[in-house]
């Protein structure tokens, strides 16, 4: 591309204004801390778990540049047909895009210099798996840099969640939604231990949080993000005729907080996991 030539994209053009106006709130504050914890440097082979949508995978490509090779390793192929429409209008051709499963990753030994997951190992099916296979595929010295979210993301919801089932004669699914919260989210100290169990010495863990603010829960409880990433995995821990009667309450709770504070605040605590395979 002549980077001198007048710009190829067309922001009147339907797909394109797609593409450049889609970056999820969720990723990004993660993916930013991310970008600022990877070390950038000419010839890198990367690996990208759980590639989602395209970020931050596109992100490195660019930054990195043509010397470097970029794959990227996702199940989700509606995601993975969207990252290959911002890779062919943006003509990025350093990127190879691989659907399958962070268990199995179709790369020979001891490739990678750089391996990334924003948000990506909280969601695969065996985490020890996958470490294993990273550290199969990681070349000594290599950087891995995880972000994940903490086991206390959106702990004002849950306190209210718990409160509603205990007081609607659902204790026996309290247990239930902790099991769903450590499936999603493990303590950092038993995420770097797999790391370290897998050859990799974790050189840094950076904490960091960020708010998603509503004017009240009803606000929150409609917002699509909330509903198409969450809401269905908090139905499915009831039973279901007592789904509407239970999210009716936790409405109202949060509704009375808002009132009070001025608005609803759910916080997102993460963490940034730095790590080298020995």
């Amino acid at each position: 591309m002549n980077t001198r030539a007048k710009t190829p994209y067309d922001l009147n053009d339907e797909e394109t204004v797609s593409v450049i106006d889609e970056l999820s709130l969720w990723s990004a504050p993660f993916g930013m801390k991310l970008l600022d914890t990877i070390i950038l440097k000419d010839n890198l082979s990367v690996l990208d778990i759980g590639f989602g949508l395209g970020f931050p995978i596109v992100e490195v490509a660019l930054r990195l540049g043509k010397s470097s090779r970029v794959y990227g390793i996702d199940p989700w192929q509606a995601g993975m047909a969207r990252a290959k429409k911002k890779i062919d209008i943006f003509g990025i051709d350093n990127i190879q895009l691989i659907e399958g499963v962070a268990e199995n990753i179709p790369l020979p030994d001891a490739s990678i210099d750089l391996i990334i997951s924003n948000n990506g190992i909280n969601n695969v099916r065996d985490l020890q798996t996958v470490l294993k296979e990273c550290a199969r595929i990681a070349r000594p010295g290599a950087q891995f840099v995880a972000t994940v979210n903490l086991p206390e993301t959106m702990a004002e919801f849950y306190k209210i969640f718990e409160s509603v089932l205990t007081d609607t004669g659902l204790a026996a699914v309290v247990p239930k939604m902790h099991q769903h919260i450590y499936h999603k989210r493990r303590p950092v100290e038993e995420v770097t231990k797999l790391f370290k169990d897998n050859q990799f010495a974790v050189t840094g863990t950076l904490y960091d949080s960020f708010k998603f603010r509503y004017a009240d829960g009803t606000a929150m409880l409609n917002h699509p993000f909330i509903r198409y990433a969450f809401m269905d995995s908090w139905i499915e821990l009831l039973p279901q005729e007592k789904a509407d009667g239970v999210f009716s309450e936790i409405e109202r709770r949060m509704n009375a907080v808002a009132k009070k504070k001025g608005e609803w605040n759910l916080t997102i605590p993460f963490v940034v996991i730095d790590a080298r395979r020995i």
